[in-house]
Order: structure tokens, then C-alpha cells, then sequence
């Protein structure tokens, strides 16, 4: 039983795992899977030329399926528009205030601030701008795709 008064086998029955916890841990130790702390120490410039301080994803803790970075959107700035390939982004902005334009020919419009959440399906032509012009702008950035900058592609809106 856990703190919250629940059984481990209640919830692998409710959730559909057929695993006791015993075959849970064994599975995770073969695995080489860890908890793992990352803090991000360099600025790396993406495809959508934003600075990224890269966090969880496939090159640096092996994840399979997420990758979650913070971006900095320079005062002023904004990304080229493009597309992500494959994979749903979601976003939580942490400061600031952005304008995301996306469609076909980026004619929608929706402003994100501090506390909410952006998601963007996969293939949607987006491109963010940072709408103030003396402070940057901060996102956590969430995708369900451990290499995701390998599939950002540009986006022509002519």
C-alpha cells in the first residue's frame, strides 16, 4: 500500500497491467532504466532558429518517446515558421507573452501568456513571436518524440 492508501495491484488492475511489482522492478532494472536529473548548461540554436536549453530526450537520458526542453525567445524575436513532423508539441509558458501564428498560410492567431499551455498537432505551419520588445520570452517545451529536431521542417506560407 502507498501513501495515498491505494495497493500497487489495484492500480495495475485499473490501469490494465497485468505486472505484480516485483515483475514491474525487474523489468525496469534488465532495462538499465534510471531516474535521471537534467539541467540544462548551454544554448543550442534549433531549425526554427529559437535558443533551446536542452533537457529530456533521446540523446541525453536514452528516452524513447518525450523530449522536453525550455526555449528563450529573445525580446522582440520570433521563429521561422515551420512544421514538426510526426510528432503533438505542447507548451507551457513560463514568462512573457506570445503571439503564435499558424494555418496554412499562418492567418490564425492566439496569444499564449505566463501559466498557459499551447498545443500544436502534428504537420500544423506555426511560427512563434516574442511580443514584447525588451524582455525575452520563456516556454517548458514538450513533445512525444525523443529526436524531434530531426524532424522540424522549414514552412513556406506564400
Amino acid at each position: 500500500m502507498d501513501r495515498s492508501g491505494v495497493l500497487f495491484e489495484d492500480f495495475s488492475r485499473e490501469s490494465g497491467f497485468d505486472r505484480t511489482r516485483d515483475q514491474t522492478l525487474t523489468t525496469m532494472m534488465t532495462n538499465n532504466r534510471t531516474v535521471q536529473a537534467i539541467r540544462p548548461d548551454r544554448e543550442v540554436m534549433t531549425r526554427q532558429r529559437l535558443p533551446y536549453f536542452v533537457g529530456i530526450s533521446g540523446q541525453t537520458v536514452h528516452s524513447t518517446g518525450l523530449s522536453m526542453h525550455l526555449v528563450v525567445i529573445p525580446p522582440g524575436a520570433r521563429a521561422e515558421p515551420h512544421i514538426h513532423v510526426g510528432y503533438e508539441t505542447g507548451i507551457y509558458v513560463l514568462e512573457g507573452r506570445v503571439l503564435t501564428k499558424w494555418g496554412a498560410r499562418l492567418e490564425h492567431e492566439v496569444i499564449s501568456e505566463a501559466g498557459d499551455f499551447l498545443f500544436i498537432p502534428p504537420g500544423m505551419p506555426h511560427e512563434a513571436i516574442n511580443l514584447s520588445e525588451t524582455a525575452p520570452a520563456k516556454a517548458v517545451i514538450a513533445r512525444n518524440d525523443p529526436a524531434e529536431q530531426d524532424k522540424v521542417e522549414p514552412f513556406d506560407p506564400l
